[in-house]
């Protein structure tokens, strides 16, 4: 079906299953199903305010229920789980079982909801290891890589759906007349170079050397060594972050901090970290965790957190190369944690 010279999301689909003739078509049905949960959100949100039901504080639960409504009656589900909730979820036994597993962050930057400002949906899908019975906790310990569709949809002036099969990534804007999804950034690549950053700046005396280094050298703008001027953003919301990067480029930085010497870092690794490291590796940008691939590592547990780094490829290979050169430099230094290796490699 094409409309206005452009292919929408059902078109684009069939064309990415004929690429695989083995294909049996049920990682298209659970595509469509998350994108009718997306349109589901995005209707919500964009009341606002407006009627009783549609508090910001009743909107998360409401893009929780919606992921689930959508996706867990077809068949194409083993299981899933929600970002935030310590155990996953097998697909009722009323239900028939499938052969992928989801993962989701319903409704990133609800804290922005207040404000009007910019929120989204996160998602990724893995293969069940065994397709149509109830998945084991082992089942989701699965790395970044073995992802077979990574995704978010961004709920802002326009809605926005962006996805990856492992074969680029392709951004849909959703048409509110038609209410389809229109293909409208096919093939989005990553500027290698730019210069914009985000950060939150109010854990900067958390940071490690290595981020503390690459941050003031943006600032020291085209008299430092950098010998450009920076601009620095933070939006506080990983979907429009990582929008704003495929778009226009630059580097998000959420790294390792002092603030809980138990926790890795603050992105969760499965809900999160994986899909945009697929999303923007697809689009020829890098995601690190300063010192490590994303989409190499091993999760141990659902919920775990990571640091995270990603964006244009050369700032983000300049910020691992720092986190070289603080190691062989004797590791942390800041007075407040002396040398006591709080920052090892995660």
């Amino acid at each position: 079906m094409l409309i206005e010279g452009r292919s929408n999301l059902t078109q684009f689909l069939i064309e990415e299953r004929r690429r695989h003739p083995r294909a049996t078509g049920e990682l298209n049905a659970l595509v469509t199903d998350v994108s009718l949960a997306c349109k589901a959100i995005a209707a919500r949100v964009a009341r606002g305010a407006l009627g009783q039901d549609a508090a910001a504080e009743a909107t998360p639960q409401f893009a929780r229920d919606a992921f689930t409504r959508a996706c867990e009656w077809g068949g194409n589900l083993a299981g899933y789980s929600a970002c935030g909730e310590a155990e996953a979820t097998p697909i009722p036994e009323a239900y028939p079982r499938g052969k992928y597993l989801l993962l989701f962050q319903p409704l990133d930057g609800a804290g922005n909801l207040d404000i009007n400002h910019g929120v989204g949906s996160l998602f990724s899908v893995l293969r069940a290891p065994q397709a149509g019975v109830a998945p084991s906790a082992t089942d989701w310990m699965q790395p970044g890589s073995s992802q077979v569709c990574a995704g978010y949809a961004l709920y802002g002036p326009a809605t926005m759906l962006v996805l990856s099969f492992g074969q680029g990534t392709h951004g849909f804007t959703l048409d509110p007349q038609l209410g389809e999804w229109m293909l409208s950034h096919p093939n989005l690549q990553v500027p290698r170079r730019a210069r914009e950053f985000a950060i939150n700046a109010s854990h900067s005396r958390f940071w490690e050397p290595a981020v503390k280094r690459y941050v003031d050298e943006c600032l020291e703008g085209r008299n430092g060594v950098r010998g450009a001027d920076f601009s620095m953003r933070w939006i506080a919301s990983l979907v429009a972050e990582t929008h704003r990067i495929l778009l226009r480029g630059g580097v998000f930085l959420c790294p390792r901090d002092g603030t809980d010497p138990q926790r890795a870092g603050r992105v969760q690794l499965l809900h999160e970290a994986d899909p945009v490291a697929m999303l923007i590796e697809q689009a020829g940008g890098c995601a690190s965790t300063g010192r490590h691939r994303v989409l190499g590592l091993e999760p141990e547990g659902l919920q775990q957190r990571v640091g995270f780094i990603f964006g244009s490829a050369e700032e983000v290979e300049r910020i691992e190369r720092y986190h070289e050169e603080q190691l062989l430099d004797g590791g942390y230094r800041a007075p407040l944690f002396g040398q006591r290796g709080l920052f090892a490699p995660v």
